[in-house]
């Protein structure tokens, strides 16, 4: 062996040696997990944690998204479905760009300028191939539920006639306010609860009116998760995930059986996609821990 060669192979090795296989791993394209797919599974960007190395950057996430199976991203913004499309993923829910967490829907006096809004983003999403958009029903604040109630239907019922006619489905989360820190929940939420997101959907009575069945919060709020699901998959268009309690990574150390929740909607039938939405516990790999929680839904 010439000295040139000697000397390059040898650099190679020590390389290898002394780098850490993660790294290695990402420094180079690699084939896409294969999945048995029954559920599409796609993901929040806080998954990746904050600053962990090789996974800050959203084209950096895109590649490890793509190499674990998943099909895109939830609430990402169109100026990034570009950089999705680059490896293959889609954007599988839009953000709310149209309202607030806090006011939502149910203010009549500003409903022209959230149709328009909402307008606007649902023809984005149509030309965009994203075919959910999540909202939010806004804050309880002095009115009672039976008053949101009426107020969230009267708007869906201004719009389903667009979103039917432009095949995007506008989806109501239910979100938890036991804990109303805007981290483990949301405070005052008038869909605190998913027996009031799926009563509003019955009223509207569109196929592009649903639910975003947050487990994590649907969980902390009402249980019976398993049952809940079965009896309203009608109107249930896209899910979440998360650990209880902590909203961490699905694994062993929660109390839901989400491996038994992901079996019960692959029975339904269902056809919509099911995101992690979790954060990290704090001093544990992110990556690891996400492959392991996209494996116990691969049933």
């Amino acid at each position: 062996m010439r000295r040139r060669e000697f000397l390059s192979t040898s650099a190679a090795a020590v390389l290898a040696a002394t780098t850490p296989v993660t790294l290695l791993a990402r420094g180079a394209a690699q084939a896409p997990i294969k999945r048995k797919g029954r559920l599409k599974q796609s993901l929040f960007r806080t998954v990746f944690g904050q600053n962990t190395p090789g996974l800050t950057t959203f084209d950096e996430q895109c590649r490890e998204a793509a190499r674990l199976g998943c099909y895109g991203f939830d609430l990402v913004g169109p100026q990034d479905w570009p950089t999705m499309k680059k490896y293959g993923l889609v954007p599988t829910m839009g953000p709310m760009s149209f309202a607030s967490l806090t006011d939502g829907l149910v203010h009549k006096d500003l409903w022209p300028m959230v149709e328009k809004a909402l307008r606007d983003e649902v023809d984005t999403c149509a030309a965009g191939g994203c075919k959910g958009i999540i909202t939010f029903a806004g804050q309880k604040k002095a009115m009672t539920s039976e008053e949101g109630m009426d107020l969230t239907v009267q708007f869906m019922s201004r719009v389903k006639a667009m979103l039917e006619d432009k095949g995007v489905t506008l989806c109501m989360e239910n979100a938890n306010s036991r804990y109303p820190d805007n981290v483990l929940g949301r405070p005052d939420q008038l869909c605190d609860r998913p027996s009031w997101g799926f009563e509003m959907c019955k009223r509207v009575n569109s196929p592009n009116v649903k639910m975003l069945f947050d487990i994590y919060h649907a969980q902390i709020m009402e249980g019976n998760v398993a049952a809940t699901i079965k009896d309203n998959s009608k109107w249930i268009a896209h899910c979440h995930t998360a650990g209880v309690p902590g909203r961490h990574e699905i694994d062993g150390t929660q109390e839901i059986n989400y491996r038994f929740i992901a079996q019960t909607i692959v029975d339904l039938g269902y056809t919509g996609y099911i995101a992690h939405e979790d954060r990290p516990t704090p001093g544990r790999n992110p990556l690891e821990a996400l492959e392991a929680g996209i494996q116990v839904l691969d049933v």
